[in-house]
């Protein structure tokens, strides 16, 4: 069992800089890659970024690519989400997820993902 707590949304203005944090709990935290999902109103839950174990392979959806930066720190299980530069279309509730596989592959997928936490809220003003 992993329990995972995002922290850091907010409102900003277009063109800001948000923080997002997500504390993971219970099992090893370098059992398992994590990523960030985020499902804006009326919308499907989207791919947003993904991080392996160690934290030496990343990915990104094409919209944040250039402007997000995922990180994650073993020794505090935690990951982040750097977000710069956003945009209102950024507006949404963002999730972080764990999954146990060892490897990048369908990280897109939020099927894939074992754990999620309850989500924290983004908005960016225009």
């Amino acid at each position: 069992q992993v329990q995972l707590v995002e922290s850091g949304g907010g409102l900003v203005q277009a063109g800001g800089s948000l923080r997002l944090s997500c504390a993971a709990s219970g099992r090893t935290f370098t059992s398992y890659t994590m990523g960030w999902f985020r499902q804006a109103p009326g919308k499907e839950r989207e791919f947003v970024a993904a991080i392996s174990r160690s934290g030496d392979m990343t990915r990104y959806a094409d919209s944040v690519k250039g402007r997000f930066t995922i990180s994650r720190d073993n020794f505090k299980n935690t990951v982040f989400l750097q977000m710069n530069s956003l945009k209102p279309e950024d507006t949404a509730v963002y999730y972080c997820a764990s999954r146990s596989s060892a490897t990048l592959l369908s990280y897109t997928n939020a099927g894939t993902y074992d754990y999620w936490g309850q989500g924290t809220q983004v908005t960016v003003s225009s």
